[in-house]
């Protein structure tokens, strides 16, 4: 096993063989979001011959649209869920000190208090057992304890706030990821220990004997061609699609999966004066402010959704509710002329044909509907790994024998092991390479010690070490990087995915499309036009979503959307 295993274009092709070869796997994932690339190194990891196929890109749906936070779960402490909590606190404290600390970085929130005296206790209390769990866990990451702060400390700390917005405050800790970096990685990691992983390949039919299922109908959307893939046990972790899934095996189930909307913007960091991100409640839920690189997300909604599930739309309406709650606790009002970037995603919420089941809500469920199928849904990001355990454990009561138990909790991902010696040494890097210490830490908070491969790349071309035009928080390797390494085969996995310049640039990323096609161009062996075709159509897309997020309602702006089709 290497542990740097690069997701290259041989890598997919081998891949490719090994799953149209014949050769029975134990287990094939379907589904390469979060849940599904934690399935597959779950599985890989306890010695089983794994395949994964993914329709489109790795953490193409709802696993690069989340609010981005790794977090036990505040509002669950009101719902007496104290399991759930418990449990996201443990994968918290895991992902920070073990399995991904250089891709989640503990983050500070302000919660500012609106009434005297009678909030104070109420907020304490829940955050007083918040950090108590997060402590009694067995992976503590040693995040400080919560602090009260009175409405002058608060303001020192966010002086974007109204100083009538609150009579006080509370700071407390959680975390935060680059989820489809993180999402990458594993499937990455899933990879480097023998997972045949592949993307752009879809699930079109079952392949059965009797009742059970012994395999699935695959169809390669780059060659078109079709091919089955048999194996012992197929899981599905196809999350807001898993009813879709499902359907072309006739199997009902005893819960279903409804998409709820969740629409963030991005806005750059100048525009909320504020050195901690900030938490506000809302008739409905709560808003967050999180600090991103040079930008704040600020979000969600939670709306039901029951159009187009690969891309789903913000609307005008959606925008104008999030900066006008917003704009009840600032001082100087945003507008949607500061909004740099705009992401909807959807979420996999459980609705069951029971009692039981329909008070699943976030939480997961994993069920064995045929003999031979195992499906797993719900649940939210952070527990995305306890997710991947118990499917695997069912996988494995179907698979009978000895199958090993679930390994994952003691395995770092790629770039992980040796990140904070590697940190450390971050000024001898860049006096090695030649760059800015500054832009080291960038790309070891983005690719850990796996820094080292792309500084490679500059070694062996000193042009790759330039800034990407038009996204200059990225290195020309980063870009070549993401073709030769890390799975990308289109320029919308690059630049909504490898990187987040969608999202992190007010042209979202229209400048950057043609430097960054032309430089993956010979990884990916795109000729003149394969460029050509690639830039439209971004262009295209960029088109659609800022045309959609100018309608009024759902129904208008999904039709906006959908104006720019898929690639591939």
């Amino acid at each position: 096993m290497s542990p740097t295993t690069a997701l290259s274009p041989d890598l997919r092709r081998a891949a490719l063989d090994a799953l149209a070869s014949g050769e029975e796997l134990d287990v094939l994932v379907i589904g390469g979001g979060v849940t599904g690339v934690g399935c597959a190194l779950d599985a890989v990891t306890r010695g089983l011959r794994v395949g994964l196929i993914e329709k489109r890109d790795f953490a193409s749906g709802t696993s690069s649209r989340s609010s981005k936070l790794i977090h036990g779960g505040l509002r669950y402490l009101e719902m007496f869920d104290f399991a759930l909590v418990a449990e996201a606190l443990k994968e918290r404290g895991l992902l920070l000190t073990r399995l991904a600390p250089h891709l989640v970085r503990p983050v500070p929130f302000l919660y500012p208090l609106t009434k005297p005296l009678i909030e104070r206790p109420y907020v304490e209390a829940g955050l007083a057992l918040y950090d108590s769990m997060a402590r009694a866990a067995k992976h503590s990451a040693g995040l400080p304890w919560h602090k009260h702060l009175t409405r002058r400390q608060a303001l020192k700390i966010a002086p974007a706030l109204k100083a009538t917005a609150l009579v006080g405050a509370v700071q407390y800790y959680d975390a935060k990821v680059d989820d489809a970096r993180h999402t990458m990685e594993i499937a990455r990691t899933a990879a480097s220990y023998g997972a045949h992983v592949a993307t752009r390949v879809a699930a079109v039919g079952f392949l059965r004997q009797g009742e059970r299922v012994t395999g699935v109908r695959a169809l390669d959307k780059v060659t078109g061609r079709e091919f089955d893939i048999p194996t012992r046990q197929v899981v599905n972790a196809t999350g807001v699609w898993t009813d879709d899934t499902q359907a072309m095996i006739g199997e009902r189930g005893q819960f279903h999966v409804r998409a709820s909307k969740g629409v963030h913007l991005v806005v750059p960091r100048d525009r909320i004066h504020s050195t901690s991100g900030i938490i506000l409640r809302t008739e409905k839920s709560v808003l967050f402010v999180i600090p991103w690189g040079r930008h704040w997300i600020i979000g969600t909604t939670d709306t039901e959704w029951a159009l187009d599930k690969a891309h789903p739309a913000a609307t005008s309406a959606d925008i104008d509710y999030l900066l006008g709650h917003l704009n009840r606790s600032l001082a100087t009002e945003l507008t949607q002329a500061d909004v740099e970037g705009v992401y909807a995603g959807l979420r996999p919420l459980l609705s069951g044909e029971s009692e039981q089941t329909s008070k699943l809500s976030r939480e997961h469920v994993v069920a064995h509907p045929a003999p031979g199928l195992v499906v797993v849904a719900g649940g939210k990001y952070t527990t995305y790994r306890v997710m991947a355990k118990d499917a695997i454990d069912e996988a494995a009561r179907g698979l009978g024998g000895d199958v090993p138990p679930s390994a994952t909790e003691d395995i770092p991902l790629v770039g992980a092991v040796g990140y904070r010696a590697m940190w450390n040494r971050r000024a001898a890097l860049a006096r090695q390479s030649g760059l800015h210490v500054e832009r080291i830490e960038k790309m070891l908070m983005r690719h850990g010690v796996l820094t080292t491969e792309i500084l490679d790349l500059v070694a062996s071309d000193r042009s790759l070490g330039e800034p990407l035009t038009g996204g200059e928080d990225y290195l020309k390797a980063e870009i070549v990087y993401a073709a030769s390494h890390e799975g990308a085969l289109h320029l919308d996995d690059i630049l909504a995915r490898r990187t987040r310049l969608s999202i992190e640039s007010f042209d979202r990323a229209i400048t950057a499309s043609r430097p960054a096609a032309e430089l993956v161009a010979t990884v990916l062996g795109w000729d003149a036009a394969t460029v050509d075709e690639e830039v439209v159509h971004w262009a295209d897309r960029v088109a659609a979503e800022r045309a959609s997020q100018t309608m009024p309602d759902d129904a208008a702006a999904d039709a906006a959307r959908l104006q720019a089709p898929d690639r591939g």
